[in-house]
């Protein structure tokens, strides 16, 4: 319990240095969505303290070091490519036109310190494993885990390389991606984000106090389908795409699932 305290505050102090250096770094920009990039690094830097500092199971403590460095160190490469070029994200331009003069200070808290505290919460399962000294095998939930993790990982992948492409062809601009993983979800990089969590949180959950930390996906959970990511994103899709109310009748928000006929499609979305 001692070390758990320990890596707790060792790693939200790292949080702490890492979204101020990133809010400088946003202000000399003047890019707050410098940040998005930074958001998968933040857990490979947390579970990396973490690992250093801990003495919990080594079998399963280096695999969910393993899997985080991977998901996170991918996950800012493909943002960063992303961004290349694109100006800062709408949502932070967004808040810069409404903050006005007063961003500069404002952002600190509602971008920077509120990701950073979010990312510490989501961050609790890594915490708890690294220090968890059983239990001391690897066992069926720990596989479990593994292919929940390992199922997400691929659909996030598969999901923002098809975005990628399409977003490549020059015919495409202004036109809804509807092919590929996107028929079945509207948002199936979310859903794979989504996994991904719930897998860290199996190989967590038989660990002592392993359980509680089931917060951590259920906070994923909620921001992507209620909060900053399907609401915010479809608000910004339907002012900005044409065809995208059509696209939203007929397709599954969040889960994958058969696409609606056309006289299915006038119930409605499925938010």
């Amino acid at each position: 319990m001692t070390e758990l305290v320990i890596v707790a505050g060792a790693t939200a102090a790292s949080v702490v240095a890492l979204m101020f250096g990133v809010w400088i770094a946003g202000l000399i920009r003047r890019d707050a969505s410098i940040v998005d990039t930074f958001w998968g690094l933040g857990f490979v830097m947390i579970a990396s303290i973490a690992n250093v500092l801990s003495h919990g199971y080594a079998p399963r403590r280096f695999l969910v070091l393993m899997l985080v460095g991977f998901w996170g160190l991918r996950l800012a490469w493909h943002i960063a490519l992303r961004s290349v070029g694109r100006g800062e994200d709408p949502r932070y331009a967004a808040m810069r036109a409404k903050f006005g003069d007063a961003f500069w200070w404002k952002s600190l808290f509602v971008v920077f310190v509120l990701q950073g505290v979010l990312m510490w919460v989501i961050a609790l399962p890594i915490l708890v494993v690294q220090t968890a000294d059983g239990p001391a095998r690897l066992g069926v939930v720990d596989g479990s885990g593994l292919l929940v993790f390992a199922a997400g990982l691929i659909i996030e992948m598969t999901a923002d390389q098809q975005l990628v492409e399409f977003r490549a062809r020059p015919e495409n601009r202004g036109r809804v991606l509807d092919t590929g993983l996107w028929r079945w979800s509207r948002h199936p990089n979310y859903f794979g984000e989504c996994l991904i969590w719930w897998g860290l949180w199996l190989l967590c959950s038989s660990a002592p106090f392993g359980f509680w930390t089931i917060v951590s996906p259920i906070v994923v959970t909620v921001l992507l389908v209620r909060v900053s990511g399907v609401p915010m994103l479809e608000g910004h899709l339907r002012t900005n795409r044409p065809g995208y109310d059509d696209y939203v009748r007929r397709t599954s928000a969040f889960v994958p699932w058969f696409p609606k006929q056309p006289e299915q499609a006038d119930g409605g979305s499925n938010l």
